[in-house]
């Protein structure tokens, strides 16, 4: 007897897939993820273009990750020129990257996760008898957008970054009052804390290879050097001898795969990785939440989110009471770039490593670019991960079933429109 098992429209993630099961006599014959996006070509239109445009055009890539694209943009133009960008952009930078993490990251906890433990189709259906957490989760997004906002310009899109730095700054009295709205989200975060430790969540293992910026100084955020789990550093530039993309038949978005096979980007990768190098307050959400190093349970995934939420804070905080304390002083290198090179730059976005890189000519125009997204170097890991999941599952109505394996896909917190930037045609 064979069944077919298709969830044609995953609920409650950034983009649209579908997941197909087929059963042959009780058993598993294919599990496939199909992601049906409609492929966007930005590596292709940003062929032709001058240095100067091409952050803008990336940072539409992804109404989520605007901020990611933009600093990897204009961080591999920076490294293809020979710009240096001053300590206090760097710092500005650093924020920025803060706010957009904790902002996607409060999206998935309280709009796409909280919903699947609560019982409850979407967050707002909770609003008639969880009035409190609904209003919480709204604070704590504003707050997010704030940081965004002060200092990129707006929430998404940023509009005040630029190669070689920032083209206007936050006043110090703006960064102030950032400053006292972060303190006064503490109590909101300790809520957010307690709400999460009451979870209950799945308990499904398999060990997976975790990849993320090396901790060179501090919590991966922009750096040079990757870390593997398996196989120790590697540098940034060498990317492509590291992961390989690969096409798959059912799939507008490229995979991706290392040698050992499929591998995770994330926050569970960096907390794997890189729990040391935790904030102390994120360091005890951790323990409170007993959560593993270990990246071996993708729904883990949502404590790890909630441990960087509150690492970022704090981190945000520190960033703060650095620039008040130099002064915001240059905040772009004005200096002309120089004629043409190649450069490649890697940032942790919110999903994980968000891999940019450019080759220009001698008149600034870009020849050559290639963008890794995290989504895409998540996919294989998901499809493994629903592969080994489902025979733990089959006993189960299929009301059931399916529940657990899109709450599976949704730990990953997948953004599948942004991964779609490829499209296989055959002619016969």
């Amino acid at each position: 007897m064979s069944q077919r098992i298709a969830l044609d429209y995953l609920t409650r993630v950034e983009g649209h897939a579908h997941l197909v099961i087929d059963r042959q006599q009780g058993k598993i014959s294919s599990c496939r993820l199909e992601v049906v996006e409609t492929p966007r070509f930005f590596e292709a239109m940003l062929q032709g273009r001058h240095y100067s445009d091409i952050a803008t055009i990336v940072s539409r890539v992804c109404g989520v990750c605007s901020i990611s694209h933009t600093l990897a943009s204009l961080m591999a133009t920076e490294t293809a020129l020979g710009i240096e960008v001053p300590e206090q952009a760097k710092l500005l930078r650093k924020l920025l990257s803060y706010g957009e993490i904790v902002q996607s990251h409060l999206l998935q906890l309280y709009f796409m996760a909280v919903p699947d433990y609560l019982g409850a189709a979407s967050l707002f259906q909770l609003l008639e008898d969880h009035q409190e957490l609904v209003a919480r989760a709204l604070r704590l997004k504003r707050t997010a957008n704030r940081i965004c906002e002060l200092v990129g310009g707006r929430p998404i899109h940023p509009v005040t970054t630029c190669v070689g730095g920032f083209s206007a700054r936050p006043e110090t009295s703006d960064l102030k009052q950032l400053r006292q709205e972060l303190v006064a989200a503490l109590p909101d975060l300790e809520a957010t804390v307690e709400l999460f430790a009451g979870f209950s969540y799945p308990q499904f293992h398999r060990e997976r290879e975790a990849i993320c910026l090396a901790p060179e100084a501090g919590y991966p955020l922009h750096g040079s050097q990757l870390l593997s789990s398996q196989v120790g550093n590697h540098p940034v530039s060498d990317y492509q001898t590291l992961l390989e993309e690969y096409l798959s038949p059912h799939s507008t978005a490229k995979l991706a795969k290392t040698a050992r096979g499929s591998y995770m980007v994330g926050a569970q990768a960096r907390l794997s990785n890189a729990a040391e190098q935790l904030s102390p307050m994120a360091q005890k959400v951790a323990a409170a939440l007993e959560l593993p190093t270990s990246a071996s349970n993708p729904f883990d995934n949502l404590k790890a989110r909630l441990v960087e939420v509150i690492h970022y804070i704090e981190e945000a905080l520190h960033t703060i009471d650095e620039l008040l304390l130099r002064g915001m002083g240059q905040v772009r290198n004005p200096n002309p770039p120089a004629a043409g090179g190649e450069g490649t730059a890697a940032v942790e976005a919110p999903r994980g490593l968000l891999f940019h890189h450019y080759s220009f000519d001698d008149k600034g125009i870009l020849e050559r670019a290639d963008c890794v997204i995290p989504t895409a170097q998540n996919l294989a890991s998901i499809e493994a991960d629903l592969g080994a999941m489902l025979p733990e599952l089959l006993d189960q109505p299929d009301a059931q079933l399916q529940k657990q394996l899109e709450m599976l896909i949704r730990a990953y917190d997948p953004c599948l429109s942004c991964s779609t930037h490829q499209l296989k045609v055959e002619l016969k």
